[in-house]
């Protein structure tokens, strides 16, 4: 019985099959060879998928020149391959796209009790007069009231990353009537349609108030969905930096349905992704991608999952290609 590849050995070949995919179209053997790989181990169509985004991710990070070293952005630890994870990968382009994202902002201090908002698309970063800041997401909105007495900043709509200096005045967030207190943190707020508010601590500590008054306190690495039997959960840093990997103008997937994907696009831009076979939206996607490219994202799709993409004005169709289904 022939032995079973290890992950790393389906990590290389998709490390390799990209490469190749890189260089031009695929001969029809080499076409047949694709195919035969993806379909002869489960895990070869995330492992290759992981390897596009990480490819389409290197292609827009050399617009940053030569002289940007990502080794910088590692985390320190013993020497290890040079080929970067996922994880780093955030890191490093992240932190470059955020840097040069601030740069062209240039936005000034909100007046007290002003609304700032962001149309599908955008984000936008606000600096408050205490030194916090706050950062929307795309079709977000906020109102602001910092002054001599108080720090608040009520979530109207959307997602919003608060970034809190210390301060003798406490911070205050409120979103659907609950209040979350804060005199230095990093927290993510949520609030999306019907969903219950999603509550993400990224650093530092937020107290939520509550009707019998006693505080629930959140620390790093926590998440709380304020919903009638919501509780904090304790999650891993990397799903932390999967969470806000929106601030860097990326999507993070970690075996979502293609659909949940889709449908996570479309809060980004008005082109919308289609899919018309049911089997193929259920397909688990992972992998990093720039959330303003979605065409992109589709025909990487695509590539992994043998199937068709068709643009049709502001509508990207994904259909299963006739020898696939």
């Amino acid at each position: 019985m022939a032995e079973r590849d290890t992950s790393r050995d389906i990590d290389q070949a998709a490390s390799d099959w990209t490469a190749r995919l890189d260089r031009g179209p695929l001969t029809s053997g080499e076409e047949d060879a694709l195919q035969a790989w993806l379909g002869g181990d489960p895990r070869a169509r995330g492992a290759l998928l992981r390897a596009r985004a990480l490819s389409m991710f290197s292609e827009s990070a050399q617009a940053l020149g030569d002289d940007f070293d990502p080794a910088a952005f590692e985390e320190p630890g013993p020497p290890r391959s040079r080929r970067l994870s996922r994880r780093q990968a955030l890191a490093w382009t992240g932190g470059a796209a955020a840097a040069a994202s601030l740069v062209a902002l240039g936005v000034g201090m909100p007046a007290a009790g002003a609304v700032i908002s962001t149309e599908r698309g955008e984000i936008r970063l606000a600096p408050l007069k205490d030194g916090s800041t706050v950062l929307l997401n795309t079709a977000s909105s906020i109102r602001v009231q910092d002054d001599a007495e108080v720090r608040r900043v009520t979530l109207l709509e959307g997602e919003a990353y608060f970034s809190v200096a210390r301060d003798p005045r406490p911070f205050t967030v409120e979103v659907d009537g609950r209040r979350l207190r804060t005199t230095q943190a990093g927290f993510r707020v949520r609030k999306l349609g019907g969903s219950p508010v999603d509550v993400l601590v990224d650093r530092g500590r937020v107290d939520l108030a509550t009707p019998s008054r006693v505080d629930v306190a959140l620390g790093a690495n926590t998440r709380l969905l304020l919903s009638a039997a919501g509780q904090p959960q304790p999650i891993a840093p990397e799903i932390v930096t999967r969470e806000l990997s929106w601030r860097e103008g990326k999507l993070a997937f970690e075996g979502e349905t293609l659909k949940q994907a889709a449908d996570t696009f479309a809060r980004y831009s008005d082109i919308r992704i289609q899919i018309r076979d049911p089997e193929l939206a259920r397909e688990p996607v992972t992998g990093l991608f720039a959330s303003n490219d979605p065409v992109g994202f589709s025909r990487a799709i695509a590539r992994v999952f043998d199937a068709k993409v068709d643009q049709r004005g502001d509508d990207v169709i994904l259909t299963r290609t006739a020898a696939a289904q």
